[in-house]
């Protein structure tokens, strides 16, 4: 069978494709994880979030966001000063203000699963007529751009349309896993799925290097 091309850009990427992207998620703090890796990463290359990862669950209290909530100003001073921490004070503010709008949205739809769920009726989406073969990989879509919308008028920060379609497929909602690579169906085959038609979607002609990477400025995300 196939594989995910991007996958074997090293053993970290090979690690996250097979144990981790595209995997339903159904627990909050996971969930509000992966949404902060796509906005961390912003112009900035997915292996480094990879590479500092556990740097980040420091840093984010294991990104449960009812903690990272209560974070003070000399919490994101003492952050910034971490080695190895990213040095974006925009990039720490955004995620402890979006842990304040997590809660909102907990506290709204009884979860942050329920709410980012709600969009998909809780099912993986299986987007008809993505043709990967040629290198034409979606980077956003009417769905991201939507959800993207909803989460700026609720005070989320670094939510662009392109960053939510990352996160979209990081957590399972969309499977952008290649047909050919085993991923595609052992997930379709152990979770509820959906087809849907092709939605407004955006993209890359780059020949199937992760999207992450081929995103635009951070000004265009916001």
């Amino acid at each position: 069978m196939g594989y995910c091309g991007w996958a074997d850009a090293n053993e970290r990427n090979k690690v996250y494709h097979d144990t981790e992207w595209g995997i339903p998620v159904h627990e909050d703090v996971h969930m509000f994880e992966h949404l902060c890796l796509e906005c961390l990463q912003c112009g900035l290359s997915w292996d480094l979030m990879l590479k500092k990862r556990e740097i980040f669950r420091r840093c984010f209290a294991g990104f449960d966001f009812h903690k990272i909530a209560l974070f003070t100003r000399e919490d994101m001073d003492r952050i910034l000063e971490t080695e190895g921490m990213l040095k974006a004070p925009r990039k720490i503010e955004a995620v402890v203000n979006n842990a304040g709008c997590a809660l909102q949205l907990e506290e709204e739809f009884g979860s942050l699963c329920n709410y980012f769920w709600s969009y998909s009726g809780n099912k993986t989406i299986l987007y008809q007529g993505h043709n990967k073969a040629t290198g034409k990989i979606p980077v956003s879509n009417g769905l991201s751009k939507r959800i993207s919308k909803d989460l700026k008028k609720r005070g989320f920060k670094y939510v662009g349309e392109i960053t939510i379609y990352s996160h979209l497929q990081a957590c399972g909602i969309i499977n952008d896993h290649d047909e050919s690579c085993p991923c595609f169906h052992k997930i379709n085959a152990a979770f509820p799925t959906v087809r849907k038609r092709k939605d407004e979607e955006v993209l890359s002609t780059t020949t199937h290097l992760k999207v992450r990477s081929l995103r635009l400025p951070c000004s265009s995300l916001q």
